[in-house]
């Protein structure tokens, strides 16, 4: 009964006595700890946050495309061809706004090529083959129309037009697309080692529906910075998981 009633009233003060840490002391650094994770953890959200708006907000304004230049080609960005053969809503667009630049070029005195680029996905005709075919419908002569073909990505269609305009001997060109397709474009392209490169909208930014035209800007910019960490493979089958939930089966 004597040593119970000399045992100190709570287990920090034991602790004390037998010369161990109190919980308050064990538990001290482990909280700080925490603290400064979570504040580490809320900064580079925050900071990762301000970039990712930061980038969106450059793929919408670029979306105006630049004043038209004189190139030595006027590329057709690939898009969707229907099963039955026909072209994809994207894919139209972007070859009648480019068969349209071609000839107000060629107007001028100037006289471009047109590269169309995209490969095939659900129909043996690929992208480049469809919008040569209808460049052609358009009075747009064969022998002006170049194929970049076999392309399932934008990175791919960069690849091959570079490919061929270096065979050719072109330096630049204008890039013709969606809208809010056309910073990332530009990008790959730049990345592909064209040396001069202009941007064309197929089509005028203020039109999109503010709904797509958030979700548009929002995935072109992870586009974008998901190709940005291009090459790092061991994150090549998250890279592909990611780019199935937010691309789908369309290509843009």
């Amino acid at each position: 009964m004597g040593f119970c009633a000399e045992l100190p009233a709570g287990p920090n003060r034991f602790l004390t006595m037998l010369k161990f840490p109190t919980l308050t002391q064990i538990n001290r650094p482990i909280q700080r700890i925490f603290v400064i994770g979570l504040c580490t953890l809320l900064l580079a959200t925050l900071i990762g946050l301000s970039l990712f708006l930061w980038l969106a907000w450059r793929v919408d304004a670029a979306g105006l495309g630049d004043p038209p230049q004189q190139t030595d080609a006027i590329v057709v960005l690939g898009a969707q061809v229907r099963a039955n053969g026909e072209p994809g809503r994207d894919l139209y667009s972007r070859t009648r706004w480019a068969v349209n630049l071609f000839h107000e070029r060629v107007a001028l005195g100037e006289n471009p090529v047109l590269i169309t680029t995209g490969g095939a996905l659900d129909h043996p005709l690929s992208g480049a083959a469809v919008a040569r075919r209808l460049a052609i419908e358009w009075d747009v002569p064969a022998e002006r129309i170049f194929l970049a073909d076999g392309g399932q990505t934008t990175e791919d269609d960069a690849e091959a037009t570079a490919a061929a305009m270096a065979a050719h001997g072109w330096r630049s060109a204008t890039l013709v697309s969606h809208p809010l397709h056309l910073y990332r474009s530009r990008w790959h392209f730049d990345r592909a080692g064209i040396p001069e490169i202009y941007t064309y909208a197929a089509g005028t930014r203020a039109r999109v529906p503010a709904p797509a035209r958030i979700y548009l800007s929002s995935r072109e910019a992870f586009g974008v910075a998901w190709a940005a960490a291009d090459g790092w493979t061991r994150f090549a089958p998250l890279g592909r998981f990611l780019e199935s939930l937010v691309y789908g089966s369309e290509r843009m």
